[in-house]
């Protein structure tokens, strides 16, 4: 199918843009960018650097996706970011590459929902699913696993990483691991629990949030070290695929801070 781009759009020669993509009045398209079939880009929106897109991706008015990375060691490396299908980001959504000091690039899944204003930062790994709600924001070199929900104004500190299905409350700061399954709220954030809400969205069934209930009780218990109740939850439940993925999410670093429970409350 035919292109629909504006006359006032520009261009660069060199990119690439994929069947039936519609660009929209004075929006810029940088040399080194590629962009999939069927995607929609709206008025003023800027995307540049070394920057391939998936299909079926919309970007409103104002998005700056794939410019230079606010880091200081940065010299104009050819770093990439990479992104997947059927992502939607909104007005003034920024999104960084990598830088020679990280991983090189930035990767964006499937199916992602990025509100106004969010920002991903260098060196980031973004899984498929997500939610940014407005302003959300995360540092560089920070993980955010398959359909993690971040809130309104909240902010993850860099290198942190957040498992699966996790949310993170509106006004949250983040400043350490939080492991897949979890609800966290608080400005300096802490666990609440499960996310209860999120688990049966995406219909979990009951015995299953049971058990992930009582790893969590286990995990923060009061009594013994933390590496003791882990080892307990990995020989209790060693054949539990949900708890495999929390085991295997702990172990992947040992020496990470972790987001906790309020003293008392687990």
């Amino acid at each position: 199918m035919k292109n629909d781009i504006h006359s006032t759009s520009i261009i660069h020669e060199g990119s690439e843009i994929g069947e039936n993509v519609s660009i929209g009045a004075y929006s810029i398209i940088g040399p080194n960018v590629k962009i999939g079939k069927n995607s929609k880009i709206h008025s003023h929106v800027l995307i540049d650097g070394n920057t391939t897109i998936g299909f079926n991706n919309e970007f409103y008015s104002f998005s700056v996706i794939g410019s230079n990375p606010q880091h200081l060691k940065y010299k104009g490396e050819m770093t990439k970011l990479i992104i997947g299908n059927n992502n939607i980001f909104r007005e003034h959504v920024t999104i960084h590459p990598g830088t020679k000091v990280g991983i090189q690039k930035t990767i964006i899944g499937n199916d992602g929902f990025f509100m106004v204003g969010s920002h991903v930062a260098h060196d980031c790994l973004v899984g498929n699913n997500v939610v940014f709600v407005n302003n959300a924001v995360i540092g560089g070199h920070v993980e955010i696993s398959d359909f993690v929900y971040l809130g309104g104004q909240s902010a993850v500190h860099q290198f942190c990483r957040i498992g699966k299905h996790a949310i993170i409350g509106a006004g949250t700061t983040i400043d350490g691991d939080v492991i897949p399954f979890t609800s966290v709220v608080g400005s300096r954030g802490y666990l609440s629990g499960l996310n209860l809400v999120g688990l049966k969205r995406r219909s979990f069934k009951k015995e299953e949030i049971k058990i992930l209930r009582n790893v969590y009780r286990l995990l923060f218990a009061p009594e013994g070290t933390f590496n003791e109740r882990l080892s307990e939850v990995s020989e209790t439940y060693n054949k539990n695929d949900l708890v495999k993925e929390i085991l295997s999410f702990l172990k992947e670093n040992l020496n990470r801070p972790l987001v906790h429970p309020k003293m008392g409350k687990h």
